[in-house]
C-alpha cells in the first residue's frame, strides 16, 4: 500500500469521530498572555526535583492557572512494570474530575484493551500542603494496556487497514479511543468529568490548575526519573483556561507539546484539521499544534524535517539561498500545507518517545518571525550529555545548578548557549536532542550506553570543543601546586597591585592560562581571596581581577570555559560574602576592611545611607522575589535614593527589572550585576552606568535614555526597543529585533551579530550631526578564546528595515551582506567623517570588552584601511520627499 493511501485510510477511519461535532470557537474567557517553557534531555536519567527550581524561576511567565509536566524515557521499576511492558504497552493516564466517571472510563474507555497493570497515580495526602496551590488537582489513573487482538482485527477490517503494519493500526485505535472518550466525558460546557492526559508508549503527562513545580510536588515526581522532561508555566492565551484540561502539555500520540505564544490563524488550522476528521476539543492553539505534528509526522509519515517545514515555512531570502533540491521539496510542502502553518508568535518544545527505535527526543521549534524568546544549551563531559531548552537562560542555569548541587558530574553552567533563527537557511529554527540506545539495547535498560546527539533542522550536529575537559571538583587540590609557581604568582600579584593594576595581572595570567592546570587556577583564586583580606584597596583589586577573568575571552588550553567560569564565580561569591553586613555597627570594621557593606534578604530592613568612607553596597540576591516591591530590583532603587552610588548585585537568579526605576539624571551611579539577570534590565536608564557580567536576557535597555550599558556576553530579544540615547556595548550576539523603533541618539557597538530585524524602524537622525548609530562587528570567539570572523556578519534579512534615520556601520570585509537583505536602506561609502565618528567608540569597546581595534582592522593577517572593512548603511531617501 502506498503511503498516501495509507494516510488517507487512517483519516477516513476517523469519520465517525467528526460526526455531530461542531467546529470549535474560542470561549469568551480567552485572554492574551505569555508562558514559560523548559525542556531537558540527558543520556542519564534525571529526577523531577531538578525541574522544580528551574520552573519556579519562571513564575512571572505564568499565573498559577495552568502548569504541566511531561516525561519520556521512564524507569520501568518506578512505573511498577517490566522493561518489556514499558516498551511495548501504551501508558494511558486519565484525569478523573468526577469520581463517578472512573467507572465509565474503565467500562467504555478501557473495555477494548488487555490491562497489564493499573493503579492510581500516587499523590500527597493533602493537596493544600503544596505551597500556593489553590485548586485541588485531579485524581489520575494510570493504565498499561494493549488493544485486544480481536478488537484490533475488527477495527482493521472495518476501515480497510489490514495492509498497514500492526503497530500503526494499534496506534490509530488508541488515538481514536482516547478521542472518543474525551468527547464523551469532557466535551461540552457541563461535562468535564474526565479526560485522557496521555496514551503513548513510554510517555507520561500530568497537568493541573497551578504551577509546573506544583505538579512535581503533588504527584510525588521529585524522585521519579526520565531521560526527557518538559515543563510549562501557563499564562492563558486561548482555550478552557483555569481548568486542568486547558493546561499544557497536549499530546498527539507519542509526543507531548508545550507552547509559548498564540496563533492568529487558529480557526483556519482547526478547519484544516476538521477536513481530515480531526476535531480539537480543548479550544486551545496548543492542542491543534500537537494534532498537526501527529498528523504530519505519524499519519502522513513525513520525515521530521518536512514536518518542521510545514510548521515554520522557509521564506524570502532564506528560501532563495537554499540548495535547489531543498527549494523543490519545501515549495511542495508549502503549497500543500501553508494554510495550516501556525501564524503568529510561538515557540514549541516537544517531548517524543520512539520505543521501536530505542530513542527519545526533545525538540525546540521557533516561528519564522522569532517573536517569542528561546534559548538552547548543551553541557557534556566524559560521562553525561545534557541538552536544555527554555524561554529564558536563567531557567536553564537553574536546572544546571540543581543538578550540580548533588551530582559532581554536572556544573552550574553549560558549555554552549545559542538561539535559533526561525524558518532560516542557517539552522531552520529548530533543534533536536535525541537520546538513543545501542542497536542491541532497544527495549532494555543499559544507561551507560545511551548517547545524546543534537542536530538542527538540516541534520547539522551541535558539539562542544574537542580536547578540553571539565574540572572534577571532588579532586581539586591546590596543595599539589609547586612552590615555585606559587612564589611567582605571589610576586606578580603584588607587582601588579603596586604598578599596573588588575589589567596588568590579567595580561600576565591569560598569556599563561592555556598551560595551567585547574589546581593552578584554583591557587590564583585562593591567593586573591587571601590578598583581599589585607585592605580595602586589595579587596577591590581582587574583585576587579576575578571579574576581568570572568568577562574576557582567552585561550583556556585543555580546560572548558564553563569550568573556569564556575571556579571564578565561586571565588567572587566568597569575596562578596567576606564584606561586613550592613547591620553591623559602623565602628566594627577594622582598617583592613573594604569601604563596602553587604545586604541580603534577612538584613534588608537594615538598609541605610552610606556612612563615612562607605561607597559600595553589595546585594546577595537569592531570597528576594523575582519582581515586585520586595524584589532586589526595588532594593537597588531604594539604595540609590539613600545615596549609594556603587551597587553590586550577585547571584542574580532571573529576577526582572534590574537597574530600572532609578529616576532621571543618575549620572555618577554605577551598577554591576552578576548571575542570571532577567528581562527588562537597565530599561529606562537615564545617566547611570550598568555592567552585566555575563549574558543578558530579553527586553534589555528598553526606552534607554542616557548613560552607559555594557554587556559582557550575549543579549536576548528586542534589545534597546525604543531607545532614545546612551552608549551601549555588547561583547557577543544580540537575538532578534535589537534597536527597533529607536529614536534620538543611541550609539551601540555589537561585536557579534544578531538574528534578524536589526534597527527596524530606526529613527535616530543624522549620525554625523548628533544622531544615533549601530556598529556591528560580526566577530566571535572560538573555543580557544581567539577572535574569529563569523560565517556572515549578518545572517538575516530586514537589516535597517523601514528606517528613517541613523546608520549601521557594518564590518563586512568580504562584502557578504547584499542589498537584498536591506529593506529601505542603502549602502554608502565609509567616509573619513564616519570613521572619526565611530573610532572612539571602538577604542572604548577595546577598553571595556577587550576587543582590540587593531584586530578589527586586520583581515587574514594584514591591516586594512577602515573603508575596506566597514560599510555604512544609511537611509534611502523617499522619492516623494525629494
Amino acid at each position: 500500500m502506498e503511503q498516501k493511501s495509507a494516510a488517507q485510510r487512517l483519516l477516513e477511519s476517523r469519520r465517525h469521530l467528526a460526526q455531530g461535532q461542531m467546529a470549535s470557537t474560542n470561549p469568551p474567557e480567552t485572554a492574551e498572555g505569555g508562558c514559560g517553557v523548559l525542556g531537558l534531555a540527558c543520556n542519564v536519567p534525571i529526577a523531577g526535583r531538578h525541574v522544580v527550581g528551574a520552573a519556579a524561576q519562571m513564575h512571572n511567565r505564568g499565573n498559577g492557572k495552568g502548569g504541566g509536566i511531561a516525561m519520556a524515557g521512564l524507569d520501568p521499576a518506578q512505573m511498577g512494570v517490566s522493561a518489556e511492558t514499558l516498551h511495548e504497552a501504551y501508558l494511558v493516564q486519565v484525569a478523573i474530575l468526577d469520581p463517578a466517571a472512573r467507572r465509565a472510563v474503565e467500562e467504555r474507555g478501557m473495555a477494548s484493551f488487555d490491562l497489564i497493570h493499573g493503579h492510581r497515580v500516587p499523590t500527597l495526602d493533602d493537596w493544600q500542603a503544596v505551597p500556593g496551590l489553590e485548586t485541588r488537582p485531579p485524581d489520575v489513573w494510570r493504565y498499561f494496556v494493549r488493544v485486544k487482538p480481536d478488537v484490533l482485527a475488527r477495527f482493521a477490517e472495518a476501515h480497510d487497514l489490514e495492509a498497514l503494519p500492526a503497530r500503526a493500526v494499534e496506534d490509530e485505535f488508541v488515538y481514536q479511543n482516547s478521542s472518543q472518550l474525551n468527547h464523551e466525558l469532557y466535551g461540552g460546557p457541563d461535562k468535564k468529568r474526565a479526560f485522557v492526559l496521555c496514551h503513548g508508549r513510554d510517555l507520561l503527562v500530568l497537568k493541573i490548575v497551578g504551577y509546573a513545580e506544583q505538579v512535581v510536588q503533588y504527584y510525588r515526581l521529585d524522585d521519579l526519573t526520565a531521560h526527557v522532561w518538559i515543563a510549562h508555566q501557563r499564562y492563558p492565551t486561548k482555550g478552557r483556561i483555569w481548568h486542568p484540561g486547558g493546561a499544557h502539555p497536549f499530546v498527539g500520540l507519542n509526543e507531548a507539546l508545550v507552547h509559548n505564544g498564540d496563533f492568529a490563524n487558529y480557526h483556519a488550522v482547526t478547519e484544516y484539521l476538521r477536513q481530515r476528521n480531526i476535531i480539537p476539543l480543548f479550544l486551545t492553539d496548543t492542542e491543534v499544534a500537537a494534532l498537526l505534528f501527529d498528523l504530519w509526522n505519524r499519519v502522513y509519515g513525513y520525515p521530521v524535517e518536512v514536518t518542521l517545514e510545514a510548521l515554520a515555512p522557509t521564506t524570502e531570502r532564506d528560501f532563495a539561498v537554499l540548495p535547489p533540491e531543498k527549494q523543490g521539496l519545501y515549495r511542495a510542502v508549502q503549497a500543500t500545507h501553508m494554510h495550516a502553518s501556525p501564524d503568529g508568535p510561538w515557540f514549541f518544545i516537544i517531548a517524543r518517545s520512539h520505543p521501536d527505535e530505542g530513542e527519545w527526543q526533545l525538540l525546540g521549534i521557533t516561528d519564522t518571525s522569532m517573536l517569542r524568546p528561546q534559548v538552547f544549551a548543551l553541557y557534556e563531559n566524559d560521562e553525561v550529555q545534557l541538552g536544555l531548552i527554555a524561554s529564558e537562560r536563567q531557567a536553564i542555569n537553574g536546572a544546571l545548578r540543581s543538578l550540580a548541587a548533588e551530582d559532581p558530574r554536572f556544573l552550574p553552567l553549560a558549555d554552549r548557549y545559542w538561539v535559533a533563527r526561525g524558518g532560516s537557511h542557517t539552522d531552520g529554527g529548530a533543534f533536536m536532542f535525541t537520546v538513543r540506545t545501542g542497536e542491541s539495547d532497544v527495549g532494555r535498560r543499559r544507561p551507560q550506553q545511551y548517547r545524546l546527539r543534537i542536530t538542527d533542522k538540516f541534520g547539522t550536529q551541535v558539539t562542544t570543543a574537542e580536547g578540553q575537559r571539565h574540572v572534577d571538583r571532588t579532586h581539586l587540590s591546590p596543595a599539589r601546586v609547586k612552590r615555585p609557581f606559587l612564589d611567582t604568582l605571589t610576586t606578580q600579584c603584588y607587582r601588579a597591585f603596586d604598578d599596573g593594576g588588575p589589567r596588568s595581572l590579567l595580561r600576565w595570567a591569560t598569556e599563561r592560562m592555556s598551560e595551567w592546570t585547574y589546581d593552578e587556577v584554583t591557587s590564583l583564586i585562593k591567593l586573591l581571596k587571601s590578598f583581599s583580606k589585607t585592605g580595602g584597596k586589595e579587596w577591590a583589586f581582587a574583585r576587579q581581577l576575578l571579574t576581568l577573568l570572568q568577562d574576557r575571552r582567552y585561550d583556556t588550553g585543555d580546560k572548558r570555559r564553563a569550568s573556569l567560569l564556575t571556579l571564578l564565580n565561586e571565588g567572587l561569591t566568597d569575596l562578596f560574602r567576606s564584606v561586613p553586613p550592613i547591620n553591623l555597627p559602623s565602628k566594627h570594621p577594622t582598617h583592613r576592611s573594604p569601604p563596602c557593606r553587604s545586604i541580603n534578604w534577612e538584613t534588608r530592613h537594615a538598609l541605610r545611607a552610606p556612612e563615612g568612607e562607605e561607597d559600595t553596597l553589595i546585594i546577595d540576591v537569592p531570597g528576594f522575589p523575582p519582581e515586585g516591591d520586595e524584589s532586589a530590583a526595588r532594593l537597588l532603587v531604594t539604595a540609590h535614593v539613600l545615596g549609594w552610588r556603587h551597587l553590586i548585585a550577585y547571584n542574580w537568579r532571573g529576577g526582572r527589572f534590574a537597574a530600572c526605576g532609578l529616576g532621571p539624571d543618575t549620572a555618577g551611579a554605577r551598577i554591576e550585576l552578576y548571575g542570571d539577570v532577567g528581562d527588562y534590565a537597565a530599561s529606562g536608564l537615564d545617566g547611570a552606568e550598568v555592567h552585566i557580567h555575563g549574558d543578558a536576557q530579553d527586553q534589555v535597555g528598553q526606552i534607554f535614555k542616557e548613560g552607559k550599558l555594557v554587556i559582557h556576553g550575549d543579549v536576548g530579544q528586542t534589545f534597546l526597543y525604543g531607545a532614545k540615547g546612551g552608549t551601549i556595548y555588547v561583547l557577543g550576539n544580540a537575538a532578534g529585533r535589537p534597536l527597533i523603533n529607536a529614536v534620538g541618539r543611541p550609539r551601540a557597538v555589537i561585536n557579534g551579530t544578531c538574528l534578524d530585524y536589526l534597527a527596524e524602524s530606526f529613527m535616530a537622525g543624522d549620525p554625523l550631526n548628533g544622531g544615533g548609530f549601530v556598529v556591528l562587528n560580526g566577530i566571535g570567539f572560538d573555543e580557544r578564546g581567539r577572535l574569529t570572523e563569523l560565517e556572515t556578519p549578518y545572517p538575516g534579512g530586514n537589516l535597517f528595515s523601514l528606517a528613517s534615520g541613523g546608520a549601521i556601520y557594518l564590518r563586512d570585509p568580504y562584502r557578504q551582506v547584499g542589498q537584498e537583505q536591506l529593506n529601505g536602506g542603502r549602502f554608502a561609502p565609509l567616509t573619513e567623517a564616519d570613521w572619526e565618528l565611530i573610532r572612539p567608540y571602538l577604542e572604548e569597546n577595546e577598553r571595556l570588552l577587550g576587543v582590540p581595534l587593531s584586530r578589527l582592522l586586520t583581515v587574514e593577517g594584514k591591516k586594512r584601511p577602515p573603508a575596506e572593512l566597514y560599510r555604512k548603511i544609511e537611509v534611502r531617501p523617499l522619492a516623494a520627499l525629494r
